[in-house]
């Protein structure tokens, strides 16, 4: 056996892809999915704040990619927002301040669905949160996770909105974030009563730590494939 390591890179079917926006862009990703089943849930990942180097590669979201075919059975889609670059490639358009991002979240649950990817939850991290809270309410989706959700583009009303929608809304919140502890995460997500807030004692904004890595990956998964719950520590 082997351990699992921040490095480990297991076994997948890995895919370039591209997505459309009803705008016109083109935007570059890559979909991960189980090397010899069917996957039995899709993550749709979203990227933190490309002006801060956020990107389809963030740490979180790309070991999301290496680890969660092999463990999970999950397929994990990742792309680049537009105007964001990544060792993928660059996808076009400019930075909209996560206004008109609202198309390139369409363009990748779109995709999901017409490649019959099953059970779709959305996966947003920082800026990536704030999508998925302004845009992310397709009946398609099953779900969202929420790494550092820092509530500054998405309001009250957003929140509003997703309480209306109905589906389940899970905040993953750093006890040392930056921008929003898990206190005032509390309050500010009481207005969504199926929203549950899940502090993580000693984690930054930033999930650095393979320790922190494997507790946001693990919640992931107990909450969108609860059977394959707990993650692995190793494998052979």
């Amino acid at each position: 056996m082997a351990e699992i390591r921040a490095s480990t890179v297991l076994p997948a079917r890995r895919t370039d892809i591209e997505l459309q926006t009803a705008d016109g862009l083109t935007l570059v990703g890559e979909l991960a999915v189980p090397e010899d089943r069917p996957p039995v849930a899709t993550l749709v990942c979203l990227h933190p704040l490309p002006t801060a180097e956020g990107m389809m590669d963030s740490h979180v979201l790309r070991k999301a990619s290496y680890r969660l075919p092999a463990l999970a059975g999950l397929a994990v889609l990742r792309f680049n927002t537009r105007g964001t670059s990544s060792d993928r490639g660059t996808s076009e358009g400019e930075f909209g301040g996560s206004d008109t991002e609202r198309y390139d979240v369409a363009a990748a649950l779109e995709w999901a669905e017409y490649h019959d990817l099953p059970r779709t939850w959305l996966l947003g991290w920082s800026f990536g949160t704030e999508l998925a809270l302004r845009w992310g309410r397709d009946p398609f989706v099953e779900g969202a996770i929420l790494l550092s959700p820092p509530l500054h583009r998405a309001t009250d009303d957003d929140l509003d909105a997703w309480a209306e929608f109905g589906r389940p809304l899970v905040a993953l919140v750093p006890e040392r974030d930056d921008y929003l502890q898990p206190p005032e995460a509390r309050e500010r997500f009481k207005r969504v009563p199926q929203a549950e807030v899940i502090g993580v004692d000693g984690a930054k904004h930033l999930w650095v730590g393979e320790p922190y890595v494997r507790i946001v990956l693990n919640e992931i998964v107990k909450h969108v494939v609860p059977e394959a719950y707990p993650l692995p520590t190793e494998v052979s």
